[in-house]
């Protein structure tokens, strides 16, 4: 939920949830409790907060929801995690979190690793074992656009990106249409699918994915998701979060983005992939040493954020949804435009149809004290009611000045978290 101001001790209603939430209590080696006043109320832009339980600046930041920051929650977590040596694979609370993951996701191992974009990189370098070897993904993709060539680098692997046919997700017949089969040698054959849910806030419906898998596995292809925001896609209704899994050789998951974690991933697959992904990430330097304070915290994100049943309906991610939903409905009622639909957290402004670039919208956010990167808005559980006024705000001088605009390009990619 959006955070709640505090005045004299006690918390306010939310104008755009209609909730509150009380200030949170933390114990101190278990017996002792006090309250953390006054840092769960909002941050301002002119006086961000830093401390525990509350999310300072990133209470105005629409550019990724990897800023949220850490709960008190959390630091207590922390306090009581275990703190052994994880390459020797001895620390209890990782090893407890793993298995918790890996039994959520109907798999039978998962391994902790520090980002999606490593969760990605281990799981194809740990199906990839034999060249000449390709991947077949959505052209739009983090794993061909956003992690630094990592699969051409780490797996030589080529990443063929498939555009899907609907403008929105990939179907089975997309990926019929770009699968390399056989072995003509002119060809760099199709040894994993990989899919991405959610892509662009957009989700990929449990139906297709089903279908997608059934010819992977018909063919001896592996089908790998990045799963990073897989959990809004489930809270969205989708499908539970064992439905999904289950139906993919290996998942990615992201604590560190929606649910709010400092930091860290999970990979989850067969218990021998996941000793093979274990190694390599031995390989590249994954490989940590007291890692439970890393996953104690994780372990709150998701049964705090996102929930402890398979569909998140206990968690704070439905509220980021219903946000950008009036996000989106604020900007359309302006006359503006959308790029994409608004389905789970992100709303896509089309700031070109709006006249204003990338830097200019970036600029005039700064002006009204808001980060935002593009037309891409994320919505995280940590924007406060005075952030979605201050967008309002902005959007309306935006249209307002829109016939009168300088004609401007946007020239580079914008790289998206």
């Amino acid at each position: 939920m959006a955070p709640s101001k505090v005045e004299d001790g006690v918390p306010q209603v939310s104008k755009h949830t209609g909730e509150q939430e009380p200030l949170i209590s933390v114990s101190n080696n278990g017996t002792e409790s006090k309250k953390l006043d006054p840092i769960r109320k909002a941050a301002t832009p002119s006086a961000p907060l830093t401390a525990w339980d509350t999310p300072g600046e990133a209470a105005f930041d629409f550019r990724s929801d990897t800023i949220t920051t850490p709960i008190a929650s959390m630091l207590l977590a922390i306090q009581n995690s275990t703190l052994k040596d994880d390459v020797y694979h001895e620390d209890q609370t990782t090893k407890d979190f793993e298995g918790y993951i890996a039994q959520r996701t109907s798999h039978e191992d998962a391994l902790f690793v520090m980002s999606g974009t490593m969760g990605n990189q281990l799981a194809l370098r740990s199906h990839l074992t034999q060249i000449p070897h390709s991947v077949l993904c959505d052209y739009r993709a983090h794993i061909l656009t956003a992690e630094a060539g990592g699969t051409a680098s780490l797996s030589q692997a080529l990443v063929s990106g498939a555009v899907p046919s609907n403008g929105i997700y990939l179907t089975l017949e997309d990926i019929q249409a770009n699968v390399v089969l056989g072995d003509e040698i002119h060809g760099c054959p199709t040894k994993v699918i990989s899919l991405e849910n959610t892509l662009g806030g957009t989700i990929m419906p449990l139906d297709e994915v089903r279908k997608i898998s059934v010819f992977a596995r018909e063919h001896g292809i592996k089908l790998h998701m990045d799963g990073a925001r897989l959990w809004n896609a489930v809270v969205e209704g989708a499908g539970s979060l064992e439905d999904y899994c289950r139906e993919c050789d290996s998942v990615s998951l992201c604590f560190s983005k929606g649910l709010g974690a400092p930091i860290g991933s999970m990979l989850v697959g067969k218990k021998e992939f996941i000793h093979r992904a274990r190694w390599v990430r031995k390989a590249i330097g994954g490989g940590l040493r007291q890692m439970g304070v890393l996953t104690s915290a994780a372990k709150v994100a998701v049964d705090e954020n996102f929930g402890t049943d398979q569909y998140g309906a206990n968690g704070k991610l439905q509220v980021s949804h219903a946000v950008a939903k009036k996000i989106a409905k604020i900007w359309t009622d302006l006359g503006g435009s959308l790029s994409k639909p608004t389905e789970t957290n992100m709303v896509w402004l089309d700031l070109k149809k709006a006249g204003i670039t990338n830097p200019a919208f970036a600029a005039l956010g700064k002006k009204h004290s808001l980060k935002v990167l593009s037309g891409r808005l994320v919505v995280h559980y940590q924007i406060s009611d005075e952030a979605v006024d201050a967008l309002e705000v902005l959007m309306k001088e935006i249209i307002s000045r829109k016939d009168t605009a300088p004609k401007e390009k946007t020239v580079g990619k914008v790289y998206y978290g």
